[in-house]
């Protein structure tokens, strides 16, 4: 078996890679060619207030199969200073479920979870976008402006944050960007952006349907879990939704609310893989508002934790173990 320590990570993924990896999933997903496997996640007992849990699938075309085992420990970081979200990606043989490879995911998460937004850039928002509006300040809101930086040619990055405080890590990060940086309330933020981020772990809105001008693309990356909620239910009423996958956006994701208050139906959430197989037209006018609800799919990880293993193998830096 092979293992990939978190600390190789770093120099075995790219951007690219990442974005590559997760664009042929969401595409074979929409195929029928890969399929995610029900998500197991819950709350730890104890004073931790930890949430743990499993993302697996199978990916027939490419051949990866496992889970991704971990969660969030919001107190990691004031107690331990060790990052809120650990992850291990697990992967297996699909011919004999033979284990094949342990690797590291906190960066891996990072990086794949900032592609799936950047994915939705690429294919839904308006070309000419020059604005890019960051809703959350936290660890992964870095990854999240570097990777959608690439998609569009940004002229300047407008931020909010429940934690004014924390906001010099969007500044900073627009900054070692090229990009000057504007700290501002929320409605101003829905009036200049052309492409929000959304990159919070609320239970309560705080991007509203009235913050929200036609032809934006909004990428909703927080939503993971019941109750969570990071825009007005009505938003998406207004808006064409798209996401990773339709099961999870209604049950645990964004669209949840939206759903269970009538304003939409499951059939009104289509799939991002359907527009980059050019299955579904994704936006279809500059006045469109279009919105991704990322709620995270196991196959994500599995694609780019496969490429991964193979560039630690080729650098020699892989730990091949008996198991």
């Amino acid at each position: 078996m092979i293992i990939v320590p978190e600390a190789a990570i770093a120099g075995l993924v790219s951007p690219e890679a990442s974005f590559a990896a997760v664009e042929a999933v969401f595409a074979a997903m929409s195929r029928g060619d890969a399929r995610n496997f029900p998500v197991v996640r819950e709350a730890l007992p104890g004073p931790e207030e930890a949430l743990y849990g499993f993302k697996g699938g199978v990916d027939a075309v490419g051949g990866a199969l496992g889970l991704k085992a971990g969660g969030y420990w919001p107190h990691n970081l004031e107690r331990r200073n060790l990052i809120n979200h650990q992850s291990t990606v697990f992967l297996f043989d699909p011919a004999t479920g033979k284990p094949t490879a342990m690797v590291g995911g906190n960066l891996l998460t990072a990086l794949r979870t900032a592609a799936a937004s950047a994915v939705s850039i690429a294919h839904l928002s308006r070309p000419d976008s020059k604005v890019l509006g960051m809703i959350g300040a936290g660890h992964q809101s870095a990854f999240q402006m570097r990777a959608a930086v690439r998609q569009r040619g940004f002229e300047k990055v407008v931020g909010w944050n429940y934690h004014p405080e924390m906001l010099s890590r969007l500044s900073d990060t627009a900054a070692e960007l090229g990009l000057p940086f504007e700290a501002v309330d929320l409605p101003t933020l829905g009036a200049q952006a052309d492409v929000i981020i959304s990159i919070t772990s609320s239970q309560a809105p705080s991007l509203m349907d009235a913050h929200v001008r036609p032809g934006t693309h909004i990428a909703c990356m927080g939503t993971d879990t019941k109750g969570k909620q990071e825009v007005e239910a009505a938003l998406l009423a207004r808006a064409r939704v798209f996401t990773d996958e339709v099961a999870q956006s209604v049950t645990i994701g964004e669209a949840q609310h939206a759903v269970g208050q009538g304003l939409i139906a499951e059939g009104d959430v289509g799939e991002l893989g359907a527009v980059i197989n050019g299955d579904n037209p994704g936006r279809i006018s500059a006045d469109d508002i279009t919105l991704f609800d990322g709620t995270g799919v196991g196959l994500q990880d599995l694609a780019v934790a496969s490429s991964v293993v193979e560039r630690a193998i080729e650098a020699g830096v892989a730990l091949d173990v008996d198991f």
